[in-house]
């Protein structure tokens, strides 16, 4: 298999959502989340087991704005990584968007609404009225959110609270995630 490298700011639940679905763990978490504020615990949990397990470190730290340097030192770790993009907010270097096969998750229909580019799109499709919200997994490139689609998948919204936004877009990027590397195999050799 590809060695599968996620990146995430947040929480990292949706790291660890997907690898109990997939019943497989990425090779590598990178965080600019230094201080692991909010992380996920069973994600820590199962990550440091399994840090101490396989006797490798497993957990990457990146500065709060990262140069392109600090990218190459984890990812030139690993040979034809798969980069998944799991809540990371930051704008990845072109040098290392050319050079790595990276896919991104964002949370707006942007092939439906090319408006809800950018940040916190669900919010944006909640207060404008939008009936459908939805999620497209793209290819990451220099400029934000607009790499080729490779997945989309829309959701209706219609009377559902601001939570309830977030809660239907949740469920809907676990199911592209797992669609997307049942469909594309990319982590097979």
């Amino acid at each position: 298999m590809r060695p599968w490298v996620t990146f995430f700011s947040q929480t990292g639940t949706e790291i660890h959502n997907l690898s109990n679905a997939l019943g497989i763990y990425p090779d590598a978490i990178v965080t600019n989340n230094t201080k692991l504020i909010g992380v996920n615990p069973c994600l820590r949990a199962v990550s440091e087991f399994r840090t101490n397990k396989c006797n490798h470190d497993l957990w990457h730290m990146l500065a709060s704005k990262p140069a392109v340097k600090d990218y190459e030192n984890i990812l030139s770790r690993y040979v034809n990584p798969v980069i998944t993009l799991h809540g990371y907010l930051r704008i990845i270097p072109k040098e290392i968007c050319e050079k790595y096969e990276i896919y991104n998750l964002h949370p707006g229909l942007i092939d439906k609404y090319p408006s809800l580019k950018g940040f916190n799109p669900q919010e944006r499709a909640f207060t404008e009225g939008y009936k459908i919200a939805g999620c497209v997994i793209h290819r990451v490139i220099p400029e934000v959110d607009a790499g080729k689609i490779l997945l989309s998948q829309g959701v209706s919204i219609e009377g559902l609270n601001l939570h309830g936004v977030y809660e239907a877009l949740h469920d809907t990027a676990l199911d592209l995630w797992k669609s997307f590397f049942n469909a594309y195999k990319i982590l097979e050799r």
